[in-house]
């Protein structure tokens, strides 16, 4: 397989060299690497000519003018990487383990039935804390990282590959023909869900995930926009409305809007005692207001899919959210 890297940057200059640095010494590197800088106006650029200066794998780096958000520069960079087999995406803020990459190859290979692949991520700085092992959706509409925040102990199945619903992209693979079949990341999104939503349609095609328990990445976490910052509440409760709406079969669609409802409740309140209540309101007033749109597209993907309800529905996460809703 050929590889394509890609990195997408905005103002990353305090964390990009060790990122950069760890796929230095990749033990299967990449063919190809891509950068889109999202208009910085730090050092990142000088960061980035100085790090991969005299790299094996030839450099690009695509200095974007205005900040295009994490769905469409990625875009852009699938887009450059046609002689690549599957892309590789890599957040400036997760330093990946030296085997990395191989790890997902690897998987890739023994893996024709899936799409896409995820990495373990482990919380950086917090030894033996996940971040995550996998993307779980859960019939009500939200979504979140198996396992974040928990201790490897405590979630044994993270030591073990298998397959998941969807891939964390701030370290994943996807195989590029699968990518461009699905039209890649929603733009709309800009930032934050883009890889549940991009999941949800490679499962709807029936093209899984798969998790690389090996495939091993130290990740810091919104270290651009901040870790529950008013940004990252609003884009995350926005697109995932437009998730669910877009990708939810019809009866199920149906059968979970109470559930889903609830969640709004649920969320308003918990945001509200975070101080951020007036950022998740609007979350769900804007992605009222633009789902014209998303109906639209989402007349396409259900036209397209080839999973039955039933199907779907086993790949959803069906669990009680009230434990969820305790731990925030």
């Amino acid at each position: 397989m050929t590889i394509g890297l890609i990195f997408v940057t905005f103002n990353a200059e305090a964390f990009i060299r060790r990122t950069l640095d760890a796929v230095a010494v990749q033990t299967r590197p990449p063919d190809e690497i891509v950068i889109v800088d999202n208009a910085s106006s730090d050092g990142t650029r000088a960061v980035l000519d100085d790090a991969t200066r005299g790299w094996r794998a030839p450099v690009r780096v695509i200095a974007a003018g205005s900040n295009l958000g994490f769905a469409a520069a990625n875009n852009r960079a699938v887009a450059l990487l046609q002689s690549c087999d599957a892309v590789a995406l890599l957040n400036p803020d997760a330093v990946p383990e030296p085997g990395w990459l191989a790890a997902l190859v690897a998987a890739a290979e023994a893996h024709p039935e899936a799409a896409s692949f995820a990495s373990r991520l482990m919380l950086d700085g917090r030894p033996g804390v996940l971040d995550g092992a996998g993307d779980v959706c859960h019939v009500s509409g939200l979504a979140w990282r198996h396992g974040h925040g928990k201790a490897m102990g405590e979630v044994p199945e993270a030591g073990r590959s298998g397959p998941v619903f969807a891939a964390c992209a701030a370290a994943a693979l996807y195989r590029r023909a699968d990518w461009v079949r699905a039209d890649g990341l929603d733009e709309r999104f800009f930032c934050y869900a883009e890889d549940v939503d991009l999941g949800f349609r490679l499962q709807l095609a029936g093209r899984g995930c798969w998790y690389a328990a090996d495939a091993v990445a130290h990740h810091v976490g919104s270290a651009s926009a901040g870790v529950g910052s008013a940004f990252a509440v609003y884009h995350g409760h926005r697109n995932l409305e437009w998730t669910f709406v877009k990708n939810m079969p019809a009866s199920l669609l149906w059968r979970y809007l109470p559930l889903h409802l609830l969640t709004w409740l649920a969320g308003l309140g918990r945001f509200a005692l975070r101080g951020r209540g007036a950022s998740f309101v609007k979350a769900k007033w804007d992605a009222l207001a633009g789902l014209g749109p998303v109906w639209r597209a989402r007349r396409r993907v259900q036209a397209s899919r080839v999973l039955t309800d039933a199907q779907v529905l086993e790949r959803l996460d069906r669990n009680s959210l009230v434990e969820r809703v305790r731990r925030g």
